[in-house]
């Protein structure tokens, strides 16, 4: 039992750090409140999900390869910034659509998983300390427990999720429209600099 809450607490640390999903979870969720952070949330885990696969099936190799390091830093950047663009320039407009209407759960569902599917740091997160943690395992573990060790991750990354849309809907009810402009340029800004650090990546492998 002590060994898999060790895991489900890797699974919180891992999630915790601020990088891009958390500024979007807060941002959604402060406007629109805690069933689109949410959903937001478990859109990028279900991303989480499908590279915890492709690591276990044995993909590392081939993303490990420089030119597909340098097209994932590349692609990851022009999202980011494309994303952190859009986030500035309609501050005002949704700032004020937060108190009229919602955009679709579902549309925040997919706005997670593609950001998480497309965020470098999402890739060799999972490539590097997963892979670690994998091999590791499995040195020592039969085939179910390295399935339960996996789980155990993965609930984790689930708990600090639910933690962010809670409490950035809990924020919601709280706050005044400034500081909802205050908390969306803070999470356009970071989405710009992730952006911006992971296509100064792209250009040292390329260069």
């Amino acid at each position: 039992m002590l060994i898999l809450l060790n895991y489900v607490l890797l699974g919180l640390s891992l999630a915790a750090p601020i990088g891009p999903i958390n500024a979007a979870q807060l941002d959604k969720g402060m406007k629109s409140g805690f069933w689109h952070s949410w959903l937001l949330g478990l859109g990028a885990t279900t991303a989480d999900l499908l590279y915890m696969a492709l690591v276990y099936i044995g993909i590392v190799q081939i993303i490990d390869m420089p030119f597909i390091k340098v097209f994932l830093y590349a692609f990851g950047a022009f999202v980011l910034i494309y994303t952190g663009i859009e986030g500035l320039l309609s501050i005002k407009k949704n700032a004020a659509a937060a108190a009229r209407k919602s955009e679709p759960k579902w549309k925040c569902f997919f706005s997670g998983f593609f950001l998480s599917l497309t965020n470098p740091l999402t890739i060799l997160f999972w490539l590097g300390i997963y892979g670690s943690v994998l091999a590791n395992t499995a040195a020592s573990s039969s085939k179910g427990e390295l399935y339960l060790y996996s789980a155990a991750i993965f609930a984790g990354i689930l708990a600090w999720d639910f933690s962010m849309a809670l409490l950035s809907s809990t924020f919601r009810r709280y706050t005044k429209g400034r500081l909802l402009i205050v908390t969306s340029l803070l999470s356009g800004i970071t989405l710009l600099l992730f952006g911006a650090y992971f296509a100064v990546q792209a250009f040292l492998l390329l260069f």
